[in-house]
């Protein structure tokens, strides 16, 4: 149910709570309510969207629908309905809870997040504050009629994996044979998932695996579009024959075609014997290609050639040699987009693009990197397990939340790499939040926001993202020049007094607890 219907920018500012008495007595006008505490924080704070849980009857709820509507008739009204047996069952409030924010991470997944903790029961407020402290970063906020709205910090850790129910899986062999899809391969055990993101993707690819037509494989670096292609590969009908992975951009461009297609004897200086190219190479197998984006549009033509023709030659050769592969490739750059910019030839592009699998970046895998970070924990161990004097580690509350907490920019990858620095400079059995924070690396400035004040206008931007992230990385600065003195950082940044920097830090999401 909404009262406005319209996109939401990519970084919004949601409000998230449950429908209270004192909001539905608010509706009604009664004096002991007031606007009631789910209005006041609308009107007190720029939310661009409101999301209610509700457990009331239909005709209270249209009421203090329409009455909050009309309060806020530029903002986005969203109530849904959550069943309940009672007011405190934890259960079925986490629940219900949970399921929402699924819903919105995986439809928003740059929005901010507020929790209200004062409309419901304590039993809902702390499930607010559970799920703040775990699984999705959040605000706290409360308010009175008495002090207004406030922000709530609580200074303890919960884990992620203490919850009831957060790991609940679907029954995957019913799903499969439901779905007519082949038996579940070993080769996809090594990809650890739970979101539903990932759920589809898996499921595509367990269909591509029996076909022997092209797949591209798009996604951000460290994602794992090489463990994905080995996967589909391993459980194909070609699983037993060679799979060669060839990096793109790290073969020179002088070398290129010798390495791709190989050659003969004497075909140019230095060649003192024949060599197999990869094409050949991967013969009845899989070649993939890695960084595929990479190729400079001379190799790109003659690896068309080369897959139009199901042949290559080698250099030094005047005779063509019959090749049967199954080509993959991926790419972490938009391809589409390389070929409007005349970077890459649309007709290899359409070649390889049969089947495409896009794999999402960790921070939009809601629910895996729980998951992942306790796979690669363990896998550390076992690799380190005969090293002199290696004790095993495990993860504190504290240390999972600051790494459930990261944007990981690098992904699998980049999170495989921070835990491995932890384990290695950290001592005894525990890495606690100060390990983690030294193991994770800087974020990169500059990047795609380098020239901000130069972004092209040919098609759309997000303003208020850039406002977030400028106001962003300067509160940081201020703050670690001031040694996190807000007042200091304040003054610095031309802000008022404290409180103001706190709202700021709201506003944009950063850490109130620094």
């Amino acid at each position: 149910m909404s009262s406005v219907s319209h996109s939401v920018s990519s970084t919004s500012f949601f409000l998230i709570s449950w429908l209270g008495r004192a909001d539905i007595n608010a509706c009604h006008g009664h004096p002991e309510a007031g606007i009631g505490p789910v209005a006041q924080a609308m009107e007190q704070n720029n939310f661009h969207r409101l999301v209610l849980l509700n457990n009331y009857p239909p005709e209270e709820v249209s009421c203090y629908h329409k009455w909050i509507a009309k309060r806020n008739p530029d903002k986005f009204i969203d109530i849904r309905q959550a069943s309940l047996s009672g007011p405190t069952s934890y259960e079925e409030i986490f629940q219900g809870a949970l399921s929402v924010l699924q819903d919105l991470s995986e439809k928003y997944s740059k929005a901010r997040l507020t929790f209200h903790l004062s409309p419901g029961t304590p039993a809902m407020a702390a499930v607010w504050i559970i799920l703040a402290k775990t699984r999705f970063r959040a605000a706290l906020i409360e308010s009175s009629k008495e002090h207004g709205v406030r922000v709530v910090k609580f200074p303890f850790d919960l884990s992620a994996e203490y919850l009831p129910g957060a790991a609940r899986q679907k029954d995957a062999r019913l799903e499969r044979l439901s779905a007519a899809l082949p038996p579940l391969e070993p080769a996809f055990d090594d990809i650890i998932y739970r979101c539903n993101a990932m759920h589809r993707i898996l499921h595509k690819a367990r269909k591509v695996s029996m076909r022997t037509v092209p797949v591209l494989i798009e996604g951000e670096s460290g994602t794992g579009k090489e463990l994905l292609a080995r996967a589909i590969h391993k459980s194909g009908p070609r699983g037993d024959e060679p799979f060669i992975a060839v990096n793109c951009g790290a073969i020179p461009l002088e070398l290129l075609e010798s390495e791709l297609f190989g050659h003969v004897k004497g075909a140019f200086t230095g060649a003192h014997q024949a060599r197999t190219g990869y094409f050949e190479a991967a013969h009845k197998g899989t070649l993939f290609l890695d960084e595929i984006g990479e190729l400079p549009l001379a190799a790109q033509v003659k690896v068309l050639r080369a897959l139009q023709e199901s042949e290559i030659q080698r250099v030094g050769e005047s005779r063509p040699v019959k090749l049967d592969i199954r080509v993959m490739a991926a790419t972490n750059r938009d391809l589409l987009q390389e070929v409007s910019l005349g970077r890459f030839r649309a007709d290899l592009f359409y070649r390889l693009a049969v089947a495409v699998l896009k794999l999402p970046a960790l921070r939009n895998r809601p629910g895996d990197l729980g998951l992942l970070m306790d796979r690669l924990l363990d896998d550390i161990n076992r690799e380190n397990q005969d090293e002199p004097g290696f004790e095993p580690k495990r993860l504190t509350p504290s240390a999972r939340n600051i790494l459930l907490q990261h944007n990981w920019p690098g992904n699998v990858r980049e999170l495989m790499n921070t835990l491995h620095r932890a384990v290695i400079w950290s001592d005894g059995q525990v890495l606690d939040a100060e390990d983690i924070k030294e193991a994770l690396l800087p974020a990169v400035e500059g990047g795609q926001h380098q020239d901000i004040l130069n972004m092209s206008l040919d098609s759309e931007i997000d303003l208020p993202e850039i406002i977030g992230m400028v106001a962003g990385h300067y509160i940081q600065r201020a703050l670690e020049k001031t040694g996190g003195n807000r007042t200091k950082a304040a003054k610095l940044l031309g802000l008022n007094n404290y409180q103001t920097l706190n709202n700021w830090m709201e506003k944009y999401g950063l850490d109130l607890d620094r």
